[in-house]
């Protein structure tokens, strides 16, 4: 008996050398979780039971259970490397066999898709073409494609005309309105905004503010001119011209737009009606007719063979009151083509990709899992685990929610292996070793006394 005892003492040391040794080896492992060796004492039993008196007969390895605290967030100098903080695995396909890991090393393959260096599909939530999140757990692509421009639909400003203005005296000429966008003499003031055609192409909507004595001194005189030329012409120079009234509290009036005529009447060059709410004007798609400088003749405009869309221009912020011209606020829809510039991802998952147009774009968002309990799950190796029976099924989330972990990116999570606590496991691996020994040894000293008998 004290053999078998011995022996087992041997292999439940070996057991554990072998645990701390693949501890230490994997000490710079990212995302690799350390191991513990349990053992369980062996005791002899019959149908009746041991008996209170029973001897031992050695010892078992029960388990050898992952311990799976929190490894140490090291920064690195790839954005698509990500680590978890608190709970939860990625999730990685390998032509459809998922497996769990907390190694973060993530970049992209030819095709675009996320993958680690296995080559095994990072699983998250993917994107439509205008950045809406599909919630269908499918593989992770980034499109590295160019992004395509976007024609400018709605053009939105908030402003202040300064009250105190008076007529220009250069604005008027035989009590006939002169306006002339060279000659600053002849408007207030003025500002302008990019905006784009389906092409991309940028264009640059300018509008003059003329004050006009009336109504009641709160009126202003609107002219709006795109490339310098007239939006719906561009063969013309003269603008689309509003007329702008103000309330007596300096609030936009009703009606606020009014369209002027052309002067000569021309119904090609008149400002469209106004069909929108108070304070907006609409500009159908046949009222811009995007424009470029005419090679043939320097200093003419012609169409330069973009489609325009609908337009709607919202101005109903804007105020007079007694303080300097100034803009509060502009914003538009639209942009030119862009290329991929950069990734982002923040910490629940969602991937942005910037553009060199200054767009962003969502591209899709990682997912992780969590286990009833994460020491049933099977470990296969490349700091990988699969379900098991004991784990039960994958519970499934963004980072942050319910009981996930954050993500951080540009960071890998080290392996939570302490060498200094593994060293000591080594050193008392080793005595177990040599006393087990040390008890064979005996116990072969004691057959071959009674061997020795005569």
């Amino acid at each position: 008996m004290g053999f078998n005892i011995g022996l087992s003492g041997l292999r439940a040391a070996t057991s554990d050398l072998n645990v701390t040794g693949n501890n230490i080896a994997n000490a710079g492992t990212a995302g690799f979780k350390q191991s513990r060796a349990e053992f369980a004492d062996v005791y002899a039993a019959s149908v009746l039971g041991s008996g209170k008196n029973a001897q031992g007969s050695g010892v078992l390895l029960a388990d050898v259970s992952q311990q799976f605290n929190q490894g140490n967030i090291n920064y690195t100098q790839n954005s698509l490397d990500l680590a978890i903080n608190g709970n939860g695995f990625f999730m990685t396909s390998n032509n459809g066999e998922i497996s769990y890991t907390r190694a973060g090393y993530f970049g992209t393959d030819r095709d675009g898709y996320m993958v680690n260096n296995f080559g095994q599909r990072l699983q998250g939530y993917s994107a439509d073409a205008n950045g809406n999140l599909l919630k269908v757990q499918s593989d992770l692509q980034v499109k590295a494609g160019q992004q395509e421009p976007k024609a400018t639909t709605s053009i939105v400003q908030s402003l202040n005309l300064n009250s105190t203005n008076v007529r220009p005296a250069n604005a008027e000429t035989n009590a006939a309105p002169v306006f002339d966008p060279s000659d600053p003499l002849t408007y207030n003031s003025s500002t302008s905004t990019n905006i784009y055609d389906a092409q991309g192409n940028p264009h640059v909507m300018t509008q003059y503010f003329v004050k006009n004595e009336a109504p009641a001194n709160n009126g202003w005189v609107m002219h709006v001119l795109v490339d310098g030329v007239n939006p719906r012409t561009p063969a013309s120079t003269q603008p689309f011209s509003y007329g702008l009234a103000f309330d007596t509290s300096g609030q936009l009036a009703d009606p606020a737009l009014t369209p002027l005529a052309s002067a000569p009447a021309d119904p090609l060059l008149d400002a469209p009606a106004i069909t929108s709410p108070n304070g907006t004007f609409s500009l159908a798609a046949d009222d811009w007719t995007p424009a470029e400088e005419d090679p043939a003749n320097p200093g003419v405009k012609v169409w330069n063979g973009a489609q325009n869309s609908a337009m709607t221009f919202d101005m109903r912020s804007s105020t007079q009151y007694a303080a300097t011209f100034g803009v509060n606020s502009i914003s538009q829809d639209g942009y030119t083509t862009g290329q991929l510039s950069g990734l982002e991802i923040d910490d629940t998952g969602v991937i942005f990709a910037r553009y060199t147009n200054g767009q962003s774009k969502i591209q899709g968002q990682v997912l992780l899992a969590n286990f009833a309990n994460v020491q049933g799950l099977t470990p296969v190796g490349k700091t990988a685990w699969v379900q098991s029976f004991e784990s039960g099924e994958p519970v499934v989330g963004t980072p942050r929610s319910t009981t996930l972990g954050a993500l951080q990116s540009g960071a890998l999570e080290d392996s939570n292996v302490e060498l200094s606590d593994q060293l000591v496991n080594l050193i008392v691996a080793q005595r177990n070793y040599q006393a087990n020994a040390k008890t064979i040894e005996t116990e072969s000293a004691i057959t071959q006394t009674i061997i020795n008998l005569r």
